[in-house]
């Protein structure tokens, strides 16, 4: 066999082996363009132009394209208001569900009779229903008749009971003065409880891929377990816990439904994402709800980018 004919069937079975590759993703790439690709092109088409639930049948990929629904989202009343609520809310619950589920972590560390039903427990938050959840929160947060205010007034020394979902009022629970609405409060904390056993997941598989070797040496050199967890875990966790935080950050910025059911968006938690939903539904100006959606959209980019630059390279260099 030639040298020429050799380089012939290379080259056809390389032909051959690329058609079948495109062959292999193309349901993949039908798929995502038709359901991802497709919907955010819309989604812009529509953005810029005057498009409501009147004239949507008529309105088509091309029409007359302008600025104005920006104008109208980024002018219009509430909606820095609506803007920082959201980063205290996606701060927040990120910060809380990150921590909680560190603190869980470590506590299942150590093995013990029933560990893995304590952590099969700790999945339930996350795996049950979502109205489910957000009821039983309602039901013990009632200032009625909910479990928390009546151990609050009986045992706690509460003055009155606390309308925790429907007060705008700054917080003051344990002699803390809390510069937050007491339900923006109470909404961070569902979605930090609701949200801990994916981090307390990523968490726990990441630290029984940690040697035990290097604990076991710090032991024996007299470290403290806060030595320990400082200077050999936390180290071998960043990388984790960074991954953790865009995702955590980006969920739940754009989370609307615990707000919603919980809330409706208001005594101070309308976060941006309620006010996509209200000119969508309530007000039918699709096209100002684009907008909006695109705004949100390109501020979270930002802030994802920005973590990423100043953060996310120095704790995986650690």
């Amino acid at each position: 066999m030639g040298p020429g004919r050799r380089q012939r069937e290379v080259s056809v079975r390389s032909t051959e082996d690329r058609r079948t590759g495109y062959l292999l993703i193309s349901p993949t790439f039908v798929i995502v363009f038709v359901l991802v690709v497709l919907p955010i092109l819309w989604t812009f088409s529509l953005a810029f132009q005057q498009v409501r639930l009147l004239n949507l049948r008529t309105t088509g990929i091309i029409g007359d394209y302008s600025l104005d629904n920006f104008v109208t989202v980024l002018t219009s009343d509430g909606f820095v208001d609506a803007l920082v609520t959201t980063l205290v809310y996606s701060v927040g619950g990120t910060a809380c569900a990150i921590g909680l589920g560190l603190v869980a972590a470590l506590a299942l560390r150590t093995p013990f009779r029933g560990r893995g039903l304590v952590r099969a427990a700790m999945l339930l938050p996350y795996v049950a229903p979502v109205v489910a959840a957000t009821f039983v929160w309602a039901t013990l947060l009632n200032p009625q008749f909910g479990l928390v205010n009546h151990y609050g007034t009986s045992l706690l020394g509460w003055s009155e009971p606390i309308a925790f979902l429907t007060s705008s009022e700054s917080a003051s629970i344990f002699g803390l003065d809390l510069h937050i609405s007491t339900a923006l409060f109470s909404v961070v904390l569902f979605e930090g409880w609701r949200s801990f056993p994916f981090a307390f997941l990523f968490i726990t598989a990441r630290m029984q891929a940690i040697p035990e070797t290097y604990e076991e040496a710090a032991v024996v050199d007299g470290a403290a377990p806060t030595q320990r967890f400082r200077h050999i875990v936390l180290p071998q966790l960043l990388p984790t816990i960074a991954v953790l935080t865009v995702l955590r950050f980006i969920w739940t910025f754009n989370n609307f439904d615990d707000i919603y059911l919980l809330t409706g968006g208001g005594a101070g938690t309308r976060v941006v994402t309620v006010r996509v939903y209200d000119y969508l539904i309530n007000r039918g100006d699709i096209g100002a709800a684009a907008a909006q959606a695109l705004v949100l959209a390109a501020i979270l980019a930002v802030l994802v980018g920005v973590y990423l630059k100043f953060f996310g390279r120095s704790e995986e260099q650690a």
